[in-house]
């Protein structure tokens, strides 16, 4: 009996441990779910100070990263994204067709050049791909999943006199894309090359602080707001804190002005010159944030900038900040701005891979300006005659297109560089996306196609999306399987053209 006595009481001190460590467990589990949450929503952070030189054309930069490995694997290595090289010598960064607009003052080259690299305080080994896109860096220890490491470079970059997202022109320098960025880790870092059509990026959400020091006759507009001021000698250092933002952009000019306004609590800024309705323009960017928040969600940053720029490609889209050709005739400027702003929605908050998947971003951009125009009427733009001018648009894209070549490859699912010009990139990307979008609209309810946006918007706010993503966004906010439909435009299989 004493035994049997010992063995109940041993057997109770075990059940009472283990009922001590499942009330523990239970207390907790709450503060251990937060924390996962944080862990899964911990965003790598880049610190960049940054030195213009007007009588160079260059950019002295030293730049921090703390990189989060949020993949479930081990890294040996961090690799990163260097659209600075896209302007090296023997790099072709425009078509042949755009090669005018973009060197006027004739051809010109640029790079990023690296002074040090280290890896938590110690020399780092390092290469760059012979494309000069990708810079991998080897790490000194392995990075665990949740884990962070801090990557220090120091780095020149010097500019191109070309009117593009990267260099500078006669009225403004733009620093678009200036700095390495992070590649996304997606079973494998992703490492986009350069490409002539379209935007080959793709990155991950992060924090930026931000100091840069240029001269002091020139004016600065960049992503989210100067947080602090000062001048020495001639130069002006501002300091910027841009957090849960893309990418990072600035833009300098000796010429700009600057008018804002305000929408639904969005302070809208236009930096321009030379521009005669730059109130009118304002106007338009303020409707835009404002048509955008209602259809798909608020517009989630406390300012959005509007930048006049040289540029040759009409446009290009930043986190809180839209770069507009200073060459556009007046009836496409509008349209344009609009074009850009409803980037900040697919692209800047929802992003997705721009190499791979252009249609997702640049399509459902497109068709949001016909959504802006449904929805203001006062510029004289009807939806469905935006639609009507797509489609015979694209009839006689497909039309050239054969007579020339014979037959007309007319998928969508293509990276950048397997469109071998850029009227077929355009096509069928742009327009064709934006027919694609209509033909899902016209497939339901509208009260079901806009919850279909406005889903799709909530649940990939700040990740990175890609063409299944949305298609299964979509089919599940709208209740039916609308995969074949999809499928059917982005391989090929549906033929507008002809």
């Amino acid at each position: 009996m004493f035994l049997r006595t010992r063995e109940y009481e041993y057997s109770m001190k075990k059940f009472a441990v283990v009922l001590n460590f499942v009330f523990v467990l239970l207390l907790c589990l709450p503060l251990f779910l937060v924390g996962c949450g944080q862990n899964a929503e911990k965003l790598s952070s880049y610190q960049i100070s940054a030195t213009y030189d007007d009588d160079a054309k260059s950019l002295q930069c030293a730049q921090s990263v703390e990189y989060v490995n949020s993949s479930d694997n081990v890294l040996n290595e961090v690799c990163f994204f260097l659209y600075s090289n896209a302007f090296d010598e023997g790099q072709k960064v425009v078509s042949t067709s755009y090669t005018t607009r973009a060197y006027p003052n004739g051809e010109s080259f640029g790079n990023i050049e690296f002074s040090s690299v280290e890896v938590g305080g110690t020399v780092a080994q390092f290469s760059i791909s012979e494309s000069g896109a990708i810079l991998t860096v080897a790490l000194v220890e392995e990075l665990f999943p949740n884990e962070a490491v801090t990557i220090d470079m120091e780095f020149c970059v010097n500019l191109a006199n070309i009117r593009h997202r990267l260099g500078y022109g006669n009225s403004t320098v733009n620093f678009g894309n200036f700095f390495p960025i992070a590649c996304v880790y997606e079973n494998g870092f992703v490492k986009n090359e350069f490409a002539t059509n379209g935007d080959p990026f793709y990155s991950d959400v992060s924090n930026f602080e931000v100091e840069i020091t240029y001269p002091q006759s020139f004016t600065l507009a960049s992503t989210s707001e100067v947080t602090a001021e000062s001048s020495n000698a001639g130069e002006v250092t501002a300091t910027i804190s841009a957090p849960k933002v893309r990418d990072f952009c600035f833009v300098l000019s000796e010429k700009f002005e600057k008018i804002s306004a305000d929408a639904d609590g969005v302070t809208v800024n236009y930096y321009f010159y030379d521009d005669d309705n730059a109130q009118a323009h304002l106007e338009t960017a303020v409707k835009a944030v404002e048509t955008f928040g209602e259809l798909f969600g608020k517009y989630p940053y406390s300012q959005l900038s509007v930048v006049k720029n040289d540029f040759c490609f009409g446009g290009m889209e930043y986190p809180n900040l839209v770069m507009i050709a200073d060459d556009l005739d007046a009836e496409t400027v509008d349209y344009v701005i609009v074009h850009e702003i409803a980037h900040q929605w697919w692209y800047g908050v929802v992003g997705n891979n721009e190499f791979t998947d252009a249609w997702v971003d640049e399509g459902l951009t497109e068709f949001s300006c016909a959504l802006f125009y449904e929805k203001n009427s006062e510029y004289g733009l009807q939806y469905s005659v935006i639609m009507e001018n797509a489609r015979a648009t694209y009839q006689n894209f497909v039309r050239i297109f054969v007579s020339i070549y014979g037959q007309c490859d007319e998928s969508m699912d293509r990276n950048l560089n397997q469109f071998a010009t850029e009227p077929e990139y355009v096509n069928c990307t742009y327009t064709k996306g934006m027919l694609l979008f209509d033909c899902v609209r016209s497939s339901m309810s509208d009260r079901k196609f806009f919850k279909c946006l406005r889903d799709y918007f909530e649940d990939y706010s700040f990740k990175n999306s890609s063409s299944e993503r949305l298609i299964e966004s979509f089919s599940k906010s709208a209740g039916i399987n609308l995969e074949g439909l999809f499928k059917s435009w982005t391989n090929g299989t549906v033929k507008i053209g002809i």
